[in-house]
């Protein structure tokens, strides 16, 4: 008969999980399976593990080295500075998405009964971030994929922010009505870019991901169709790819907007281009 195997303690998972995937992930999942701060970790190495803490641990590793990402092995990721409950139905949010919430309080942090519009919010990071930095905005949330809207909601609810949701593609769903502030991170990936293969993003949604033979599809419905929901002076704030800000300035300058701009992320690489919307 088979002896059951010893749990080690901290240091001793971890050395054995160190040699399978980064530390930092080793040391997210075990704070996940120990529901613990990183304090715990430094603190006490020589704590024993429970068996089915273990378990748990070698289960959620090996997960890990067959790429899944820690996101949706936890079920949580931060985005500025709130904790998100994330699924495989929705894209895991990223730090240089943050730069959409910060141009949008410097355009409108001083107005704040903004009409707030969030196209395609996923997990709702957008919408709720802007709802609790702007708590008198009226924010609404939009996803085609009713799967998604519930992880939105349930952040919404979780995180205490008052945002409307709106099942639709776009602007599909919202009949006549008018925003002083757009905001989107659409699909941009080209629908044949090799990295749609690899790493974390093989376990995201395709459908957050890839737009058209180029990326441009979404980018370009949604500088074509958001005049027709913007109030005048009214602003457009859109993410897409590292190469594709020249290619988004043009669609903003077709479809007719003013002040047009490309802002930077973290990485000083053009994330997000945007424009005011004068009216005709």
């Amino acid at each position: 008969m088979k002896m059951a195997e010893t749990a080690p303690d901290i240091g001793g998972a971890l050395n054995w999980a160190r040699a399978r995937i980064a530390i930092v992930d080793a040391r997210i999942l075990l704070r996940h399976v120990l529901q613990c701060a990183a304090v715990r970790l430094a603190a006490y190495p020589e704590a024993r593990l429970e068996a089915p803490e273990w378990a748990e641990f070698r289960a959620l590793v090996e997960r890990r080295e067959a790429g899944e990402p820690v996101a949706y092995l936890t079920g949580e990721r931060e985005f500025f500075g709130h904790p998100f409950i994330v699924t495989p139905a929705v894209l895991i949010p990223r730090p240089d998405t943050e730069l959409l919430v910060e141009l949008a309080l410097a355009h409108f942090g001083d107005k704040p009964h903004t009409r707030v519009l969030d196209l395609g919010t996923g997990s709702g990071a957008l919408a709720v971030s802007l709802a609790l930095e702007l708590p008198q905005a009226d924010v609404v949330a939009v996803d085609r994929s009713r799967e998604a809207l519930w992880v939105a909601m349930a952040n919404a609810a979780r995180l205490r922010a008052s945002v409307s949701f709106v099942l639709g593609d776009w602007f599909s769903s919202l009949g006549d009505d008018h925003y002083q502030l757009i905001v989107a991170n659409p699909p941009y990936v080209a629908a044949a870019d090799p990295h749609l293969e690899e790493g974390d993003v093989r376990f995201e949604p395709s459908t957050a991901l890839a737009a058209g033979p180029d990326g441009l599809d979404d980018l370009a419905a949604i500088a074509a169709q958001a005049p027709r929901h913007l109030e005048p002076g009214g602003w457009l704030f859109m993410e897409h790819g590292f190469d594709q800000a020249a290619a988004v300035r043009g669609l903003l300058t077709d479809a007719g907007f003013s002040s047009i701009a490309s802002w930077k992320d973290l990485a000083g690489i053009e994330r997000v281009s945007g424009g005011q919307w004068r009216g005709r």
